[in-house]
């Protein structure tokens, strides 16, 4: 699955490779810088072999260094860059106003030490120069608070796109946090990391298992071409690979494994019937599995990671009836 590219990405491609002719249609010569960004930006080795955690895949408590420098500019860019840095005579500008709001209330500093130039007008630069040098060796959930502040200042006084691009690049990241209603809030709950880790962690010994869950967080949590329906496809591949070990039926289908894992291993069937059609909606014919390569449903971040995460709390149910 080849990602969006957002406009400035694209212009800075065609400018990075000159040899796409400016005079074809967009639509055309979009597609061709989208392939090129594909194959720029391969997996890393370190998720190819599964060495990253599930926390740090989805960025759980950490903020990467990528992450981190799109985060600045989205301050930078996204909201500061829109605030008016003119001044009438004898006023203040909005930059000014903005920077002593920063100063005196999210850093608590004293208001006659803030940079200023020899006339006792604030130094906006020296300002942001401040802020940079705390951003970049704050702790990551300084940073946060960081964003929630402005993101409150923006929405009372500013109105920019600011959160609505800090979200994008939150999602684009696999940040496991986002902004909403001015607020910061976690969307991957301890419980639901805590699944995938177990299953992972405990499929050790079945080896096709293991590598389906693995490369299913890699198909999700990929920062440059994430996957969702190849996420999804490795995720129900998981709890087939072990419910055919768990029957020791190679030519069993995940349908008629459920019918006989139910028997012999005590499943309330309502709950096999649950999964089952689960697995019916990566099957049909507008499906995950059914075809890969239609577009016959739009496939989310959230879908992906509700199925990686529901195939992992299933695995590690049906452990137990072992």
């Amino acid at each position: 699955m080849q990602k969006f590219i957002y406009p400035y990405e694209f212009y800075i491609l065609c400018y990075r490779f000159p040899f796409i002719n400016h005079e074809l249609n967009r639509k055309i010569y979009a597609r061709g810088c989208l392939i090129v960004a594909s194959n720029l930006k391969n997996m890393r080795f370190s998720q190819r072999i599964g060495k990253k955690s599930v926390r740090q895949s989805l960025q759980i408590e950490s903020i990467d260094t990528v992450l981190e420098n799109r985060l600045w500019n989205n301050f930078l860019n996204d909201f500061f860059g829109h605030i008016d840095g003119y001044a009438s005579y004898g006023g203040e500008s909005d930059q000014v106003k903005i920077s002593k709001i920063i100063w005196e209330e999210f850093f608590e500093q004293r208001t006659d030490e803030i940079p200023s130039y020899s006339n006792g007008g604030v130094y906006v630069d020296g300002v942001l120069n401040y802020i940079k040098k705390w951003f970049f060796k704050s702790e990551w959930y300084e940073k946060y608070d960081f964003l929630e502040f402005i993101a409150l200042l923006d929405f009372k006084v500013i109105r920019t796109q600011f959160t609505e691009n800090c979200n994008s690049t939150l999602e684009r990241e696999s940040a496991g946090y986002r902004i909403v209603e001015q607020t910061i809030v976690q969307i991957t709950s301890e419980e639901e990391i805590q699944a995938i880790e177990e299953a992972i962690n405990s499929s050790n010994s079945m080896k096709s298992v293991e590598t389906h869950l693995r490369t299913a967080l890699e198909y999700l949590s990929n920062r440059e071409n994430p996957d969702y329906r190849n996420s999804i496809k490795e995720s129900i591949s998981a709890v087939e690979s072990f419910c055919v070990i768990m029957t020791g039926d190679s030519a069993a289908t995940l349908g008629k494994a459920l019918t006989r894992i139910e028997k012999s291993h005590k499943i309330h069937g309502a709950l096999k019937t649950a999964f089952s059609a689960l697995y019916g909606y990566t099957s049909d014919s507008g499906g995950i599995r059914h075809s890969l390569l239609e577009d016959d449903i739009s496939v989310s971040m959230e879908d992906a990671k509700f199925m990686l995460v529901s195939c992992s709390a299933f695995i590690n149910y049906l452990k137990t009836k072992e």
